[in-house]
Parts: structure tokens; C-alpha cells; sequence
């Protein structure tokens, strides 16, 4: 799992037009999942990933699925629901040791300086503890 810095201005879909820039921009042909939560279960933003060699994410089978058949039956969409926690735990990392959770910076260039400062030093944190493990 990799992160990204990406900083947008707010809006209804800047996040998952965000989301599908970068999938535009990963390496290789290959098949990837996208990581991502609830928000992002939309059938038209599924169908987006799907023109983009990606598995859309979902997390609420219990409350009716937006992505058909054509996701769910991917290795890669099983993969993603049990990840999705992982994407949490790094964001919940940013907003209290990265300092994220209130900004006191206004500006997007200012913001993304932080927001790439503070996700650097999330990988750096990861990439220790993956060093001490192995």
C-alpha cells in the first residue's frame, strides 16, 4: 500500500476525481484495487475505474451494493475490504501526529506543503518499522 499526496479544493466529487487522476497516473498495465471508503460507492465512479484497469472500492453489502458483479468477483475487491483499515489508520495518523486534523495554514499551496510534509514522514515512520520487522 502507497500514498499519494494529492491536496484539491473541496467539493461534492473532488476527492473521487482525485482519486481517478491518480489511478490514471500509476505504472504498468496491470489490474490495481483502489483503497478507498463508503464515499466512493457510486456506480458511476465504479464504472470510472473500471475504464481505468481498476477495482473500485465498497464497504456496504448490507445496505445494497452501487458496484455490480463485473468488481466483486476480482481477487483485488476481496483484497480491499480487508484493507480498508489500513487506509483509516494512516489518515487517523495524519489527523493527530501529523497535525491534520485542524489546519491552521490557509491556502492550497501551504496545505499541500503540509499535507506532502506530513505523508512523507508517515512513510519514512513505515518504512522503519517494515526495516526492523524483516
Amino acid at each position: 500500500m502507497w500514498l499519494i499526496p494529492a491536496v484539491t479544493v473541496a467539493g461534492e466529487t473532488s476527492e473521487r476525481d482525485a482519486t481517478l487522476d491518480m489511478i490514471e497516473h500509476v505504472p504498468g498495465c496491470h489490474r490495481i484495487t483502489v483503497g478507498a471508503d463508503k464515499g466512493y460507492d457510486t456506480a458511476d465512479f465504479a464504472d470510472k475505474c473500471l475504464g481505468r484497469k481498476a477495482t473500485g472500492p465498497c464497504r456496504t453489502e448490507e445496505k445494497g451494493i452501487s458496484i455490480d458483479c463485473r468488481t466483486t468477483r476480482y481477487e483485488g475487491y476481496r483484497l480491499n475490504l480487508r484493507i480498508l483499515k489500513w487506509v483509516e489508520e494512516v489518515f487517523g495518523w495524519l489527523k493527530t501526529i501529523g497535525c491534520l486534523g485542524k489546519l491552521h495554514h490557509r491556502g492550497r499551496e501551504r496545505v499541500d506543503a503540509i499535507f506532502t510534509l506530513a505523508t512523507t514522514a508517515h512513510n519514512l515512520i513505515r518504512i522503519r518499522n517494515l526495516m526492523e520487522t524483516s
